[in-house]
């Protein structure tokens, strides 16, 4: 795909930012949005040179959630398209060699919520709320947030949020560990692509294989994620960047890695 209509696809160095683009429905998603985004999330996490992804949304708001006036082909059904549309792009971005930021400005509702939490980190700027709206119109959670909320917040808080549709401010959010930074809004690109670079200078492979260690741990028991360790050390000490690494330490310089 080599344009995109409602998204915006940038790179910037070793940073790539997945912008939602369309401001006037505050980036409610769609079939033609989600078929670019996952387009997108292909060309991102392919691209060797590129070490850190950004996912945000244009306007006053992250993501308001599906887009209510769409209409599915013939013969489709809701569930069809959340694993038609959304499966492949959650999967993609939680299996994503390389980290992701969300940077979340105003609402991150419904679904929209499912993205903000399916990054591996989340700045949110202090206007921003997550907001689990399903209960209003007599649907529930999905994209995964249910199990996001509950590894998260326990399941009590979880289910509360979820059936009074509570919207939970990013100071509280940072309370409660479901984003890692709240910043001013006019500065929330600013601080997120600072972080962003400082995560790109870090070596890809280590950021790769904890982000795979990260995962079996909040899944497996204490024996398997301790052997998971065990498999992922081996394979980054014997990496050019381990040792890189080493040097540079002996060295006292900056390392330069090369994610070899």
């Amino acid at each position: 795909m080599s344009s995109y209509e409602l998204i915006r696809f940038e790179t910037e160095g070793a940073l790539a930012t997945i912008t939602l683009d369309c401001p006037k429905k505050l980036n409610a998603m769609n079939e033609e949005m989600l078929t670019e985004l996952f387009d997108a999330t292909k060309r991102a996490n392919g691209d060797d040179d590129i070490r850190v992804v950004i996912l945000t949304g244009a306007g006053r708001s992250f993501c308001a959630g599906a887009d209510l006036t769409m209409r599915h082909a013939p013969g489709s059904s809701v569930g069809r398209h959340l694993n038609d549309f959304h499966r492949p792009i959650l999967m993609a971005i939680r299996e994503a060699p390389k980290p992701w930021i969300s940077a979340v400005r105003g609402a991150a509702a419904g679904i929209g919520s499912a993205y903000a939490m399916g990054c591996d980190l989340t700045v949110m700027a202090e206007d921003a709320y997550l907001y689990q709206a399903f209960s209003n119109i007599g649907l529930v959670p999905d994209g995964g947030a249910t199990w996001h909320l509950t590894h998260t917040i326990g399941r009590k808080r979880a289910y509360e949020l979820i059936a009074t549709g509570e919207k939970l401010p990013a100071e509280r959010c940072l309370e409660l560990g479901l984003c890692n930074r709240v910043v001013p809004v006019d500065r929330l690109l600013e601080r997120t692509r600072d972080w962003a670079g400082e995560l790109a200078r870090r070596a890809p492979l280590s950021l790769r294989h904890a982000k795979t260690a990260v995962r079996t741990a909040t899944e497996s028991d204490f024996p398997t994620t301790f052997a998971c360790e065990v498999e992922l050390q081996g394979l980054c000490s014997q990496s050019a960047d381990h040792l890189e690494g080493v040097r540079a330490f002996m060295e006292k310089r900056e390392p330069v890695f090369e994610g070899r």
